[in-house]
């Protein structure tokens, strides 16, 4: 019914061998037409899932990225009504969760919007579906961290732990070419990054006056991103502090499915 394998995947989930109600109930031929509808304020992502799913036959109202108020149509879609039944579970969860994300993402980035601090999401994602949070991310207006391993050094405990030290780590990371992030947990660590001339520094688990105390000492001289449990009512504090960024996982991990309806308008 659709090219993208995950979008193939949740409606194989759903219909299997076939809606036994739907089939039941409505004639093969009756034609319909239907409206996905918001019930709470929301920030819209995750649109390009319905024409996916709905093809020609869906009118998209509104783009990723707008914020909605209660009771806006977002799309339109018409077609058999048996079709139109058999995907409407998946279009939502979809649509939900996706909108649920963004929404998220708009409240942390409006939070520091008057700072020089931008909100990062990062890879705590639902498996499959890193590329269709992180578009959901960025609409809500936060910046995209890197995709995955593959993209991006990121330098965490557990790298200098094996490499057997900060300076190890970061000289052997030169090799990839790439710009050099570092995760450092003690003075005497942002000490040594800083001396081997690290690019971003990952500062996790501060308080904002701790994180206010190192950004001082680090003096401009790297790039500086906080994380660790940073909530919605702590954001402010942290970005108020000078850091050029802070990272939170809640965005794609924990985004609460907003309320979005499917509503049946008119049978021929």
């Amino acid at each position: 019914m659709t090219p993208d394998p995950l979008v193939h995947l949740a409606l194989t989930e759903d219909i299997g061998t076939g809606d036994v109600t739907t089939t039941s109930c409505v004639p093969a031929d009756r034609q319909a037409t239907g409206v996905f509808l918001t019930r709470e304020p929301l920030t819209l992502a995750g649109t390009r899932i319905l024409t996916e799913i709905y093809g020609e036959d869906i009118q998209i109202h509104h783009n990723d990225g707008e914020t909605l108020p209660p009771n806006t149509t977002i799309a339109t879609v018409r077609g058999r009504a048996r079709t139109l039944l058999e995907c409407e579970r998946t279009a939502l969860n979809f649509l939900q969760h996706l909108s649920g994300v963004a929404t998220l993402a708009h409240a942390f980035a409006a939070q520091v919007a008057h700072t020089n601090c931008r909100i990062l999401d990062t890879r705590k994602t639902t498996p499959g579906f890193r590329q269709l949070e992180k578009a959901a991310a960025a609409a809500g207006g936060v910046t995209n961290h890197r995709m995955g391993l593959y993209d991006a050094i990121l330098i965490k405990n557990n790298h200098i732990a094996a490499a057997g030290s900060v300076t190890n780590a970061i000289g052997s990371a030169r090799t990839s070419g790439l710009p050099i992030e570092i995760e450092v947990r003690t003075l005497s660590e942002l000490d040594e990054a800083l001396a081997a001339k690290a690019d971003h520094l990952l500062l996790d688990n501060l308080t904002p006056p701790q994180a206010k105390e190192w950004i001082a000492r680090i003096a401009g001289r790297a790039k500086v991103e906080l994380s660790g449990g940073i909530t919605l009512e702590t954001v402010r504090a942290y970005a108020e502090t000078g850091a050029d960024f802070v990272s939170v996982g809640a965005i794609t991990h924990s985004a609460r499915a907003v309320d979005i309806s499917f509503r049946m308008e008119q049978l021929a």
